[in-house]
């Protein structure tokens, strides 16, 4: 089966903006001391800069779903399917407790494990291992399920101290937790409400055996429904995200305090506002044949690759700006989880330098990005590739 440019195109699109997120994570010179969510510190174009960037992760764990299921159907093979999910669930598990974590924090001893979109990704292959000998409607239904639902598990008055509680906080919200007197795991990207993206994307595999036309025209449909029922749940204010909003002290804020929505763990609204826009994109770029068409998707064909090589090029370039600006190596804090940022002291670069360095990054992966993707074309016989 040839590879759907749609597809590509989407992903390659998310994953260039998620270079600005984390550019700006690491080198932004409030990065360390304000969220840029925060509507009693920042500005329109700064929490923008960070808005913007929530397409990125539903929209790479849902069509990573859906590449699961356009996998499966092309070879028809249930238990080899299964195998493959498990094995890849498992390893890209691993990376992000390896090769990941490293590249975030720099920190040779491991002193925080941050469970995040990697590992998000492979629980939901481990579990679409198990649910995959089931029809895609109930795949869908049980994934529409934990979408809609899983904002009520705060409602639930559990008891002080309640076992059931630590259960389950793991895996449906942001929790951290001590693993020695020196190091500590985080879950930020709880298991549970991802999974519901990707068995949603899986079930929306089928649709890519549409007729482009109609393919375009169910998206574009779908997109705009999902936005306008946004509109509607997030105007009622009462479900669907734990952030209400409210009035601020003009309209522009109060935009900002409507659109505000909570990514950990993905609310309802959260994933209303980004699939939809995610849905219109795929719509979009069904009839994508330009230049810009084909550079995006050199970036969509090698997503893991590109994710790996990305953060440890942004990371060194933090690193490089930290000496820049009179820092020296023993100033650098790798083991408190700053990315190796000097504590206390002001450093980082302001927002227009955030976004020259993000398009520099983007630029330079592009060769990189288009010699790698040649390569996995070209050796398909190298079973290893395929976990990249």
């Amino acid at each position: 089966m040839k590879r759907i440019t749609s597809i590509d195109f989407t992903r390659g699109l998310v994953m260039i903006i998620m270079a600005l997120d984390h550019v700006r994570d690491f080198i932004h010179v409030d990065a360390v001391s304000q969220s840029p969510t925060n509507l009693s510190t920042t500005t329109p174009i700064l929490f923008f800069t960070r808005w913007i960037t929530y397409l990125c992760a539903p929209t790479f764990v849902f069509l990573a779903g859906t590449s699961a299921y356009i996998t499966f159907n092309r070879e028809n093979n249930m238990a080899q399917s299964r195998k493959f999910l498990l094995k890849r669930g498992l390893w890209l598990v691993l990376l992000e407790f390896t090769l990941v974590n490293f590249g975030l924090y720099f920190d040779p001893g491991f002193h925080n494990f941050l469970f995040e979109v990697i590992a998000a990704i492979g629980f939901g292959f481990i579990m679409l291992s198990l649910l995959i000998k089931f029809p895609v409607k109930s795949i869908a239904i049980i994934g529409l399920l934990i979408i809609c639902c899983h904002n009520l598990l705060p409602l639930i008055p559990f008891s002080e101290g309640s076992v059931v509680k630590a259960i389950l906080m793991p895996f449906f919200g942001v929790v951290g937790f001590p693993l020695s007197s020196q190091t500590t795991f985080v879950v930020a990207y709880p298991p549970v409400p991802w999974l519901g993206i990707m068995l949603v994307g899986f079930a929306s595999g089928k649709l890519f055996e549409l007729p482009g036309a109609k393919r375009k025209m169910l998206f574009v449909k779908i997109g705009s429904g999902a936005l306008l029922l946004f509109a509607v749940v997030r105007f009622v204010n009462i479900y669907g995200d734990p952030s209400l909003w409210s009035a601020q002290k003009d309209g522009v804020y109060t935009f900002l305090s409507f659109m505000n929505v909570t990514k950990y763990p993905p609310s309802l609204l959260f994933c209303l506002v980004t699939l939809g826009i995610m849905f219109l994109i795929l719509a979009f770029a069904e009839q994508m044949q330009n230049n810009a068409a084909k550079i995006l998707t050199v970036y969509g064909r090698v997503p893991l690759f590109y994710f790996l090589v990305h953060f440890y090029l942004i990371h060194l370039i933090m690193v490089a700006v930290m000496f820049i600006q009179g820092f020296h190596f023993a100033d650098m804090d790798f083991a408190s989880g700053g990315f190796g940022r000097p504590k206390a002291v002001a450093s980082g670069l302001q927002l227009w330098a955030v976004y020259l360095i993000w398009v520099g990054v983007v630029v330079v992966l592009y060769k990189p990005c288009a010699w790698f993707g040649k390569y996995k074309a070209a050796h398909k016989e190298n079973a290893w590739l395929k976990y990249l």
